[in-house]
């Protein structure tokens, strides 16, 4: 097992990468594209709102996999539309593609997680901004998100962990993360140990996070202001 490790390891190497990059693009830009859907939810304007959970409720509802798939092969049926728009060189490479689909899905379970977290802010917080002068951008900005992100932060890590987990779906539209780089040496060997060297790379990524969130969550325990 260890001679699929040591003669390989400029692939395991790129295919580490690949994951590791997938999974924080993603968890990223999720986040951004999660804030506008978590205060459409929030939103008096029942169209917003319910076209909001709508998309929540779509991609929450329907696997991460099929939806890499309507992205992949199914935007791939366009390839004339999207080369006069010229967006054809964005998803034509499955990595951009995987990309995608991680951001979208990641958004939604994110929304939530905001949404949640926006909730949970005590209402005389925000009774105090508003007498210190604060405007409700000002008020938003430093004074929910703060308190929601220090709230948000054990679900955020396990999100981050769930998404690392799922991306070697991506190894099935030949991106070459650390599965597809297992998948590969296999075809060469037929040896299943190559998917332990696999399992390992995972794990140890997974107990990086575990500790970096841990530290994040200890230096942030004041952002948990309850009201009390």
């Amino acid at each position: 097992m260890l001679s699929h490790l040591t003669d390989n390891l400029e692939l395991w190497r790129i295919g580490l990468t690949n994951t590791v990059m997938l999974t924080a693009l993603g968890v990223f830009f999720g986040f951004f594209v999660a804030i506008p859907i978590a205060a459409a939810r929030l939103s008096s304007n029942k169209l917003l709102s319910k076209a909001a959970f709508g998309y929540v409720y779509v991609v929450r509802g329907t696997p991460l996999l099929v939806q890499i798939f309507i992205i992949y092969y199914g935007l791939g049926q366009f390839h004339k539309e999207l080369k006069a728009l010229g967006m054809w060189w964005f998803f034509r490479d499955a990595f951009n593609c995987g990309l995608l689909a991680f951001t979208l899905n990641s958004a939604a379970y994110q929304s939530e997680i905001l949404r949640g977290g926006i909730l949970a802010v005590p209402k005389g917080v925000i009774e105090a901004g508003s007498a210190l002068g604060l405007t409700t951008l000002q008020i938003f900005r430093r004074v929910i998100m703060p308190i929601t992100v220090g709230r948000m932060l054990p679900a955020f890590g396990n999100e981050l962990v769930l998404l690392l987990k799922a991306s070697s779906l991506v190894s099935i539209i030949t991106v070459r993360d650390v599965l597809g780089q297992a998948r590969f040496i296999y075809a060469q060997t037929f040896d299943l140990s190559v998917f332990y060297i696999a399992a390992l790379n995972y794990l140890i990524v997974v107990m990086i996070i575990e500790a970096i969130w841990r530290r994040l969550e200890r230096r942030n325990a004041w952002l948990k202001y309850t009201g009390n």
